[in-house]
């Protein structure tokens, strides 16, 4: 009987440091909140890029998905309010003009790497992940049909030939669009801006509320073209088969830096802030291949077929002039197009 009892007392105390070891991993899964955000990229894009930090961090998240110029207009509109502690996506534009409201809060990552200066605010209160340079995307049918070549200047774009087939999204919902109008806003001042869109509205089909649609569509032929960022245009048009064809203007393009960003209110601060920490790891920068965005950390793997933007002519994109003054220069735009 005194042996059993030994037996069962060491047999106890061997398996008490691991019953105290699973409940203490248990107790740290369960002390994170479900994170809650909003993003700008395409749904299926965003998933599978949060799949990964939920395996990674074990911390859930719930998302709502919106273009980067909704996001900013539910962010100003719940200030009071906020229902969302992180802004995953969208162009940096749309995160400067949030930061001019004072709707974020500032917070650096954690890298083994420097951020240039251009991928984050001066009090980092947002933080570029990737980068991308406006192109435009062709359907090849079309272009046969028409004895045409691919568009090659911003110019191109205003041929009576395009009447009824260029689709873009709304500057003031799409940071993809939103990006194009502070393109040609720099290249040719507002008015000139405004006078060359008036043209070019001639031979829109329709604008849509996401940057990446017009893909698809000129990949199904309901568009002979479209504007979009270099990276979209391959993952989600030509790297899917579809008879396109991406050019850019010789006058140079703009271009975006992909941001994340803390929102001011946010109710889950430590999920948000390992979440931010994450986008710049090499494990989340890696998973760019799938969509041909640029990464940011230097360590990462580039997507075969990706343009880099040190492969084609960039304008001298302002990024922080044109955030701080995309409200004045979206209601220009629709006073002057109507739309």
């Amino acid at each position: 009987m005194k042996k059993l009892i030994l037996v069962l007392t060491m047999a106890a105390l061997m398996v008490m440091p691991l019953f105290a070891q699973a409940t203490q991993e248990q107790t740290t899964k369960e002390s994170y909140e479900t994170l809650q955000m909003y993003t700008a990229l395409d749904t299926e894009e965003a998933q599978y890029y949060l799949d990964a930090f939920e395996k990674s961090s074990g911390i859930k998240v719930e998302y709502v998905r919106m273009s980067s110029g909704e996001v900013l207009a539910r962010v100003e509109a719940e200030k009071m309010n906020p229902q969302a502690s992180v802004w995953f996506g969208g162009s940096n534009t749309d995160h400067i003009n949030a930061k001019s409201k004072d709707l974020l809060i500032p917070y650096k990552p954690k890298t083994d790497f420097e951020l240039e200066p251009m991928l984050h605010a001066d009090d980092y209160s947002w933080n570029g992940f990737y980068t991308g340079a406006i192109g435009f995307v062709s359907n090849t049918d079309f272009l046969k049909k028409n004895n045409l070549n691919p568009p090659t200047s911003w110019d191109d774009l205003l041929n009576p030939v395009y009447k009824g087939q260029i689709e873009m999204a709304y500057p003031y919902t799409s940071g993809t669009a939103y990006t194009t109008l502070a393109t040609i806003i720099q290249m040719k001042g507002l008015e000139g801006a405004l006078d060359w869109w008036q043209k070019f509205d001639a031979n829109i089909h329709q604008y849509t509320k996401s940057g990446t649609a017009c893909i698809a569509r000129a990949g199904l032929g309901e568009c002979g073209l479209g504007i979009g960022f270099s990276h979209d245009i391959i993952a989600k048009g030509i790297a899917l088969g579809y008879p396109l064809v991406l050019s850019f203007p010789k006058e140079g393009t703009g271009y975006e830096v992909g941001a994340v960003s803390m929102l001011k209110g946010a109710k889950q601060v430590k999920e948000a802030q390992i979440f931010m920490d994450w986008c710049f790891s090499v494990e989340a920068q890696n998973l760019f291949k799938k969509y041909s965005r640029l990464p940011v950390n230097p360590k990462a793997t580039v997507a075969e077929g990706a343009v880099k933007l040190s492969d084609i002519k960039l304008i001298n994109y302002n990024a922080v002039k044109m955030g701080m003054e995309k409200d004045a220069n979206v209601e220009a735009w629709r006073n002057r197009i109507g739309k």
